[in-house]
């Protein structure tokens, strides 16, 4: 069981701030190996409960087997954090204590070269997180025009040459079908200039996560999931959300201001320790918001 795959980030923060208790009734909404929902259910022993959301089958599997000790006290749901309110009602849980998101993508998921997340290795242009869902990143590579893959690149990506890279990933696919992350990742770097290559990681990151996040719908999931959560958080209650880029965190930071439903509990983000990237380096953009139900 490769625990060592997945390291909870900023859990002592995600602790401290959302006060778990004897007791409680808890929702990680992205359970991925069950990290955090670990300590969570250590912290709320003997009687504390909690719910974990993983559309992942791999993950689901190995986050079951790793919380089996504390089975009378754990659900695990294979659906979208999403689909959190008609779940929970599904359930019948009544309303719940407090709830947790790591919007990032896991190191199961990373590490697995066949789910196409990752240019580290060449395989399948996937990237699905839940694969009983039909659409691959190489479904929408084939498919979209040239301006619809720019404005995926751009809006989802932030990446200033989307257009450039939109327009050479076209003239590619015309050779030949763009079906593998080592192709899609060569054509990234072919269309932008050298010069504009970041220095420290790879040109098509931007690209990567842009199509991730298309596939995957994630910034509508993320959407939902601010805009529901209030429905089942009991008065007082907090939710902690951890993002990875700019576009998650804006769009957090303004629910949490602009939804009288949410009181801010830091202006400011929390992010992790020296110490903790050091430990982690998958932890440096990580930033923690939270905001309790009034």
């Amino acid at each position: 069981m490769p625990h060592d795959l997945h390291v909870p980030v900023l859990q002592d923060e995600i602790l401290a701030w959302l006060q778990p208790k004897q007791d409680g009734l808890y929702v990680d909404s992205t359970l991925g190996l069950g990290g955090h929902a670990l300590a969570i259910l250590e912290r709320t022993a003997p009687s504390g409960r909690l719910i974990g959301f993983e559309w992942d089958a791999d993950a689901a599997g190995k986050a079951g087997e790793r919380l089996a000790p504390y089975d009378e006290r754990v659900r695990i749901v294979r659906a979208s954090y999403a689909d959190l309110v008609p779940e929970l009602a599904r359930l019948e849980t009544g309303v719940i204590d407090g709830l947790i998101a790591d919007l990032g993508v896991s190191s199961l998921q990373l590490d697995q070269a066949e789910r196409g997340f990752s240019f580290r290795t060449d395989s399948a242009l996937d990237m699905r997180m839940d694969q009983r869902k039909p659409l691959t990143a190489a479904a929408l590579v084939a498919r979209l025009s040239e301006e619809q893959l720019a404005d995926i690149f751009y809006h989802y990506g932030e990446e200033r040459q989307a257009r450039r890279i939109a327009r050479f990933l076209v003239q590619a696919r015309q050779e030949e079908p763009v079906t593998t992350t080592g192709r899609l990742a060569a054509i990234v770097a072919e269309a932008v200039p050298r010069k504009y290559h970041p220095p420290k990681v790879h040109v098509a990151t931007k690209v990567f996560q842009a199509l991730r996040i298309a596939v995957n719908g994630e910034l509508d999931n993320l959407t939902r999931l601010l805009a529901t959560a209030p429905e089942v958080l009991r008065q007082g209650a907090r939710i902690c959300i951890i993002t990875f880029h700019s576009l998650e965190d804006r769009m957090v930071k303004q629910a949490f201001a602009q939804n009288p439903a949410y009181k801010v509990e830091n202006k400011r983000p929390i992010v992790p320790s020296a110490a903790e990237i050091e430990r982690n380096p998958r932890a440096r953009s990580a930033k923690l918001r939270v905001a309790a139900r009034v």
